[in-house]
């Protein structure tokens, strides 16, 4: 069993006590997937009680993720590892910025938080914070700041997000169904309207992300389809289908884009876009009509974009780390299903046995195939 109620379940207040609260402190330090995955426990909150506050506990990497969604009232940013550097530059320097982060959280007298940190640093920082109610995911007895607990063991069967609205039903609210959300600046929209316009994009637009995995540091390639199929795909869509392609990928990936483009047979019709803002790139996302991609945070853009996608699904379990909530009409995944997938499991990447043959083993055509089904109902592709 991956999860487990704690005695904390009943002691829940009643309902009128409950409406009382109006601020609460959502805390998750981790990457893109992870903080888009709260979004939906965000949604209900704001919905449940839409006179609240709601504040957030990011660090620097994921702030421009919350700073433009209008439910947020306020992001507080900690950079675990600015504050260990800190410390060992100057042990005062960093109890002054400590002491001066917890009172800048206390000073707004948040009523609950919910810590999806896994660890005790954080609910500790909520407890210093004076924060009364703190609900949280107890991963290895490691939450122990924390007086409200679910049990957890391990992420599995059920997708994450569902984890985390877990939580709600432990405070007494029965979570709704919402999707991921993510929003961008202004100028970021007008600047992609700008491009779209310049370079006179219209019918099918397809993004595509061939890369990503950064966060797996040199076992990056385990997500990763082959570029060459990418590359092979990419020339389907634009004969076939009419297709504009947007390409995206991080600066330090520009010879692997170099690489698809050099065997493309219209490479005029496909647009690179490498090491752009992340706030650029949601608005370019957001142009797209079809998102194509391996696991990444870029789908999750997509995804909370409410964009039709083709996502390649290797090591990581989809039905736990895939699109949310899945819906068939929009969401397709592409695997291969050999017996060692998936293999990253209870937060552990297993050695790949098989020569990552569940990402080679998949073909173009069934990408294709996945295409198709997607656009039976649009336009834009030829006839």
């Amino acid at each position: 069993m991956a999860v487990q109620f704690t005695a904390a379940g009943k002691e829940r207040e009643m309902l009128n006590k409950k409406n009382e609260k109006r601020s609460f402190l959502v805390i998750n330090p981790y990457g893109i997937g992870d903080v888009l995955f709260t979004t939906p426990v965000i949604r209900n909150l704001k919905d449940r009680f839409p006179d609240s506050k709601v504040y957030y506990l990011c660090n620097k990497r994921t702030e421009f993720i919350l700073k433009n969604n209008p439910l947020i009232e306020k992001i507080f940013i900690y950079d675990r590892d600015d504050s260990i550097a800190l410390s060992k530059r100057s042990k005062f320097a960093w109890l002054r910025y400590f002491t001066g982060f917890v009172g800048e959280i206390r000073r707004e007298k948040i009523d609950v938080a919910f810590d999806f940190s896994l660890n005790t640093y954080f609910g500790f920082i909520s407890f210093l914070s004076g924060i009364r109610d703190r609900y949280g995911l107890d991963y290895k007895e490691r939450c122990v700041f924390l007086n409200h607990k679910l049990i957890l063991e391990s992420f599995s069967k059920k997708h994450v997000a569902r984890y985390y609205l877990d939580l709600l039903t432990e405070f007494g609210i029965e979570p709704k169904e919402a999707g991921l959300e993510v929003y961008c600046g202004a100028k970021s929209i007008e600047w992609a309207d700008a491009f779209v316009k310049k370079n006179g994009i219209s019918g099918l637009v397809v993004g595509i992300a061939p890369m990503g995995g950064e966060s797996w540091g040199s076992k990056s390639y385990l997500k990763r389809w082959p570029p060459e199929k990418f590359a092979e795909l990419i020339n389907v869509l634009i004969e076939d289908f009419n297709a504009k392609v947007f390409l995206f990928a991080g600066s330090n990936e520009e010879q692997d884009i170099l690489s698809i483009k050099g065997r493309l047979n219209h490479p005029d019709k496909c647009y690179e876009f490498l090491g752009c803002s992340f706030e650029d790139v949601i608005a370019l996302v957001d142009k797209c009509s079809l998102f194509i991609g391996n696991d990444t945070g870029l789908l999750r853009f997509a995804d909370a974009l409410k964009k039709k996608i083709i996502a390649f699904f290797g090591p990581v379990d989809e039905n736990v780390y895939g699109m949310f909530p899945f819906a068939g009409e929009r969401h397709q995944y592409m695997t291969n299903n050999i017996d060692c997938r998936p293999c990253y499991n209870d937060f552990r990447l297993n050695e790949c046995v098989s020569g990552t043959e569940c990402l080679k083993g998949i073909s173009v055509d069934q990408v294709i195939e996945s295409v198709k089904k997607l656009l039976k109902n649009d336009t834009g592709a030829k006839k």
